[in-house]
């Protein structure tokens, strides 16, 4: 190739040709690569060199270099590399600063070296130039590059040279993601608009842009030929797929990178269906399936996916010509065949084949998900629609050992059985119906409960998918949520059989439990066995088939004597189940937990059979066996659960227990005076009754008063009782009440700082005599009582209903005599957490006091061994001085989070708990004035009563109430969590290992938890979408009707909240949590219009669709706002923008500091000083920039991408580089390694993520069980 003259001359070469002083360079230049890639160079060599290499780049002659040594074949593929590097570095860092016949010459050179790119050429190089192609086009299609079109066109019509249409194909590719898929690239970025409508100009066919857009003007001049890009690729495709790809590497190649660019296309929003249906691309790539090479067939079906994957902007007409012709017979069979060759075994994983088998899945859970979503157009013909048979291929797909491949049309299926007109049909059809039920019903086994030495296939192929315990739980949480809806939706179709079927197998689960293997033995007990996991998962089963039985009793269809005749089949089943004896305590929770469900679902209209439930409740309490510890702690799980499952038949079915009131009150009046009876078992008992009462609709408020002020009285005298209130006058007074000043007294004499191992030092009789008597202290203080019967007068009762009017008047008077003594319990038990309150220790003993506060909990991923495998050990260690310390951390625990629990169930009760004035102070103060001293594990639980106390606070008394709190709580959450991180980052600069890596693996744990906890509250606080719950107006004094503030207006208006909730703000986007960081941006995002002008024009935010609030801020604050985050904000975002953890998140960054640059200037110009204040930044760069991004027509992309433009080269680093490792372009045609974990797809990682939780929503499982208030907050 000759040399090009200009290049030669205007960019340094100062002639043409090689001269000697040129030869030196490039001798140089061969050295320094040889240097770096001989294994046996020194370290100090290979850094020299590789700055040498690096310095080059800036020389004048640098694209001279690179061109002439790029289009010397002669030249190592290595040096050839180095010199595309240098054209590259010259095309993005020196464009701006060439002449406009400069730029024209070095695309000049790209052109020319792409032209002459052949076979021979290493894949890697001919994609590097391919690369420079892109980055010019970038630089300059559509302004002054117009004929790029027909340049590409040129190239892809060569003669018999697939490797010049591969070439194209992968420009192409690479064109489409750095236009619509990156979004760190600032060049694209900036010019998205012009080079987005160029891209959908060349690759849609004229004849369709002409149909769909009439009117648009034609003529940009940037297309060539009226075909378009799309029908070019797919004619490729077919030709090629109709040779022998098997056999000529060149055919399969040239396809697979094809459909490599269709893949990239297919899965943009802006691609017009009717140009897929043109160029028939679906024939294509269904052509590409039958294909008999893997590369070829993975290629296709990633086609496949991104057609169908998510699209919703298909017209029916476009679904009529897409999507129907993929379930006729002749397709369903091809799924069918490919998905049957691609099963692999769990011993021997063929990666390609098992990733094929995920990607087909998704594909027909596509199709099934159309089916049931478009059922409506879909023809009435046999012959088009296969339906038995693609009913044939999901329950394949489903019946996949592999639980990952088989979730995504499980999922799909049990849409489709909820479909009102596909439903009825589908379960007329057994072949499908009886196998899917038999299927859910197997894989609602507790797999992660199973030992790892397990080999069942479907175990180990979760093992092999499964990151971690985390995600392992969360993914087999999802699997069982949609085995759970299909079989509910199965038995709402199909009643009776499904009901008979999943009865009898539980039966028979039931009978035959120690089958042909040892017997029970209490000896070697343990919670997961193999027993109690078969009759877990039939268990499971069973409560869904009532769930379903509900949904079908609800729809009315059905005859009444065919409903009796059900339930009389259901009745004797449970009364034969009451029958039975099991010796496993597990086993006999799992059927209590069921029978009471039959109670009060299929059978709630049977009284008869509910007193027989009753009285299996009251009658079986077994007994515990201290010696077999794993015994004796699944008993004690059972005697939990008997009293949850007794509060649940009140809740459900009070009036049916009404009319046996006085019976039950007779036999636990009879077994309180026993004596027998444990404090909690007493008040489960009592509170049993009292919920019979509270719920019952047929007493009157004033009887109900009357019956349940005997229950509620003597709770509250136990708060008036005068030695109490003394006691805790005083921190000492406190330590006395729980028997702490004895535990101390016990810890100085033992000289607990000078032992190590605390759980090798058994307890001597005092010690487990003080231990005993810590326990029993909390039994006589009136915090268990007034808990649960609060949380019996509060949970699940509707503000507008008779029970909750009840419960208002029944704790009006008790609330202000129990609140300040209650606050005196929160502040001693917070108190006990700081050290020097330790007055019974000496000085230098007082660092034991951390050490026997600190919580022991189980992690997953982090703690070593299995959860059942570390409450083993902390049974184990209850008689030693671990066990002791544990028991009096319980005690201030029991004393604090009982204090949680009262105040969020009085916060149910409105003004009787806002409506006192005194109040807010002093609450503030117990929540917070010692909370430095709490562990992070622990404030989570004060965020989340935080919480609850402002979002359950009356709209009216917001002012009065909010203000202190929501202040210290920022104050204190911002001052601890912000020292937290500090710490943790010196920490990590300190290698460790072993057990202290554990230890600061699970405080890093925590403290992210702690993190996401706060920053979620801010984020609900200001989220701009929340409405007030309660009136929403109020009038002024002219009578006139004003709206009430929402939350986020409130803690915006005043400045006692707003300022520690900004400071807060501003620290959590330097804390090293990608995912607390990237939610607090999205904050800051929002609020930042409402601290800007009346007359602020939200439209300037570039399409952001951030809003103004309707409330006006005072003006002084408003000013004074602006300049902190115009200040502090855009400071704090430049430096993590620079920092390598937060690159995942510069967009994000970008985009922030964009919107306070583009809603501020017209207010301050600090904002654009802190920009230029910067190091080598320039203020005509600022100014420009801040001007082109102030456009009408700018929007948020752009003015991102001006903001890491001027970013870009701060510190000598690039901002869209920093950190990242570079992506591979295209499909590469060599064979590389494959990862451990291949990347998953959307949609695997949606099913391996657990669902957001809901606050205060309903139990699923358990129905109107009280556990989940009553343990609210309990570590």
């Amino acid at each position: 190739m000759t040399a090009n003259t200009s290049i030669n001359g205007i960019m340094g070469a100062g002639g043409v040709g090689i001269d000697p002083d040129n030869m030196a360079v490039l001798s140089q230049i061969d050295n320094a690569l040889e240097v770096i890639h001989n294994p046996h160079s020194s370290n100090d060599a290979r850094k020299d060199a590789q700055l040498f290499l690096e310095d080059v780049k800036d020389v004048e002659k640098a694209s001279f270099y690179g061109f002439h040594l790029a289009a010397d074949k002669t030249q190592s593929p290595v040096m050839r590399h180095y010199a595309l590097s240098l054209l590259e570095h010259a095309i993005k860092h020196k464009w701006a600063e060439y002449s406009q016949e400069q730029v024209v010459d070095l695309r000049r050179c790209v052109l020319e070296l792409s032209q002459d790119v052949s076979r021979d050429d290493p894949t890697y190089l001919r994609n590097k130039i391919a690369l420079l192609w892109v980055e010019a086009a970038k630089r300059s299609w559509g302004v002054d590059w117009l004929d790029m079109d027909a340049m590409l066109v040129r190239l892809w019509q060569v003669p018999d040279s697939a490797v010049h249409k591969e070439f194209v194909l992968c420009i192409l590719e690479m064109l489409l993601d750095e236009i619509f898929n990156k979004d760190d690239d600032t060049v694209a970025v900036v010019r998205s608009d012009m080079l987005s409508r160029a891209a959908i100009e060349i690759f849609t066919p004229a004849a369709v842009l002409a149909k769909e857009f009439p009117d648009r003007q034609v003529g940009s001049g940037v297309r060539c030929g009226n075909e378009g890009w799309l029908a070019r690729i797919t004619d490729l495709s077919r030709q090629c797929l109709s040779g022998d790809v098997q056999h000529n590497a060149e055919l399969r190649s040239c396809v697979v990178r094809a459909f490599a660019v269709l893949h990239t296309l297919l899965q943009l929003r802006w691609l017009i269906p009717n140009a897929v249906i043109a160029a028939g691309c679906m024939p294509v790539m269904c052509e590409g399936l039958r294909a008999s090479h893997i590369d070829v067939q993975k290629a296709s079906l990633d086609a496949l996916h991104s057609l169908y994957g998510g699209r919703k902007n298909f017209t029916d007409q476009d679904l009529k010509d897409l999507l129907v012709p993929l379930y006729d017979r002749k397709h369903v069979e091809l799924f069918r065949q490919l998905f049957e060759w691609s099963v692999v075994e769990p011993e021997d994983i063929d990666d390609d084949k098992y990733q094929f088998s995920k990607k087909l899945s998704e594909v027909i859970s596509f199709l099934a998900t159309y089916l049931d979503e478009r059922f409506d157009i879909l023809p009435n013909d046999p012959e088009r629609i296969d339906f038995q048979g693609f009913l044939q291929l999901l329950l394949l797909v489903i019946q996949n050992q592999s639980l990952v491949v088989s979730i995504p049309v499980l999922a799909a299926s049990t849409q489709l059985l909820n479909n009102p007109s596909l439903g009825p049909s589908i379960a007329e059809i057994p072949t499908f119906i009886g196998p899917l039920l038999d299927c859910c019903s197997s894989r609602l086994v507790r797999y992660e409960s199973l030992p790892e030495t397990t080999q069942d296939p479907t175990f180990l192929f979760l093992m092999e998918d499964t990151d971690t315990i985390p995600e392992r739980h969360a993914f087999l949480g999802n699997y069982r949520r949609y085995s759970s809806q299909a079989t509910q939706s199965i038995v709402k179709l199909k009643m009776a059989d499904a009901m008979d079927h999943i009865l009898g197998q539980l039966d028979s689960t039931l009978r035959h439990l120690y089958e042909n293997v040892p017997g029970f033995d209490m000896a070697h007990y343990s919670k997961t066995s193999e027993q109690v996991l078969r009759v877990d998962a039939q268990v499971t089963v069973t409560e869904a088939a009532l769930k379903g039985f509900v949904k079908w009793r609800k729809e009315d269809t059905h005859h009444e004597q065919e409903l009796a005749a059900l339930e009389e089949s259901l009745e004797s089943w449970c009364n034969g189940l009451l029958t039975m004896k099991f010796d496993d305590p597990i086993i006999r929770k799992r059927v209590l937990q069921l029978l009471v469900a039959f109670s009060v679902t299929a059978l709630d209209r049977n009284p008869n059979y509910m007193l027989k439930v009753l009285e299996h409740i009251l009658m079986t309490w077994p007994a515990t066996h201290p010696n077999h510890k794993a015994y004796t702690d699944a008993i004690k799980e059972l005697q939990a659960e008997s009293m949850i499952e007794l509060q649940r038949l009140a809740v459900r079915m009070p009036d049916h227990l009404l009319d046996v009131y006085d019976q039950i009150e007779a036999k636990v009046n009879e077994m309180i005076a026993s004596g027998t009876l444990d404090e909690k078992r007493q008040i489960a008992y009592q509170t049993f009754l009292f919920t019979i009462i509270h719920r019952s609709t047929r007493l009157d408020q004033a009887t109900k008063a009357q019956k349940l002020g005997g229950f509620i009285d003597p709770v509250v005298a136990q708060w008036q009782n005068e030695r109490l209130k003394q006691t805790l006058s005083s921190y000492a007074g406190f330590c006395e009440l729980m028997a702490l000043d004895k535990a101390q007294d016990y810890l100085a004499r033992k000289q607990m700082q000078n032992i190590s191992d605390w759980g090798s030092v058994e307890l001597d009789a005092e010690g487990q005599a003080l231990q005993a008597e810590l326990e029993e202290r909390q039994s006589v203080l009136p915090l268990r009582s007034t808990k649960s019967f609060l949380t019996c007068s509060v949970d699940k009762v509707d503000r507008e209903s008779d029970p909750y009017q009840v419960s208002c008047a029944l704790w009006q008077d008790g609330f202000p005599v129990i609140l300040p003594e209650l606050l005196n319990f929160l502040n001693h038990a917070h108190a006990s957490h700081t050290a020097n309150n330790w007055t019974g220790l000496s000085p230098e003993m007082r660092s034991v006091v951390g050490r026997v506060l600190t919580d022991r909990f189980w992690q997953a991923g982090i703690s070593e061994g299995s959860k059942d495998e570390f409450y083993a050990r902390v049974l184990e260690k209850k008689l030693t001085l671990e066990g002791l310390a544990s028991t009096i951390r319980g005690t201030i625990r029991f004393v604090r989070e009982s204090c949680y629990a009262i105040i969020y169930c009085m916060t149910r009760l409105d003004v009787q708990f806002y409506g006192f004035s005194e109040l807010p102070g002093p609450l503030a103060h117990a929540l917070f004035a010692d909370s430095f001293s709490l562990s992070a594990h622990q404030l989570i639980n004060v965020l989340n009563l935080v919480r609850y106390l402002v979002d359950n606070c009356p709209v009216p008394l917001r002012d009065h109430f909010l203000p202190p709190i929501l202040a210290a709580c920022c104050q204190q959450m911002d001052a601890r969590i912000n020292s937290e991180w500090t710490s943790l980052d010196q920490q990590q600069a300190v290698e460790t290992g072993g057990d202290a890596l554990t230890e600061e693996m699970k405080a890093e744990s925590i403290l992210r938890q702690l993190t996401y906890a706060s920053v979620m509250m801010v984020a609900d606080f200001l989220d701009p979408a929340r409405a007030n719950a309660g009136p929403t107006r109020v009038s002024n004094l002219n009578g006139d009707a004003v709206r009430y503030p929402t939350l986020r207006e409130f803690c915006l208006m005043h400045s006692s909240v707003v300022e520690p909730l900004l400071m807060f703000c501003t620290h959590a986007v330097r804390w090293r949590d990608s995912r607390c960081c990237g939610i607090m941006l999205r904050v800051f995002r929002s609020i930042i219009p409402d601290f800007a002008a009346a007359d602020f024009d939200p439209s300037r935010l570039g399409g952001a669709n951030l809003r103004r609030s309707t409330v006006l801020i005072p003006p002084s604050t408003a000013a004074a706002i602006r300049e902190y985050i115009s200040s502090d904000v855009m400071k704090a975002c430049i430096t993590s923008i620079h920092e390598p953890y937060f690159v995942e998140l510069q967009k994000e960054f970008a985009s922030l500091v964009a919107t306070i640059v583009v809603t501020y200037t017209n207010y301050t110009t600090t904002a654009r000083d802190v920009l230029t204040s910067l190091p080598n930044m320039k203020q005509a760069d600022v100014d420009r920039g801040i001007a082109y991004m102030m456009g009408s027509e700018t929007n948020l992309r752009s003015q991102r991408g001006v903001i890491l433009q001027l970013l870009g080269d701060l510190k000598g680093v690039s901002v869209s580089e920093m950190g990242k490792l570079n992506k591979s372009v295209g499909t590469s045609l060599a064979k590389t390694p494959s990862a451990k974990r291949p990347i998953r797809s959307k949609l695997a990682q949606h099913y391996m993520t657990a669902p957001a939780p809901i606050l205060n929503g309903p139990d699923d499982k358990n129905g109107d069980n009280l556990e989940g208030v009553a343990t609210l907050f309990e570590s």
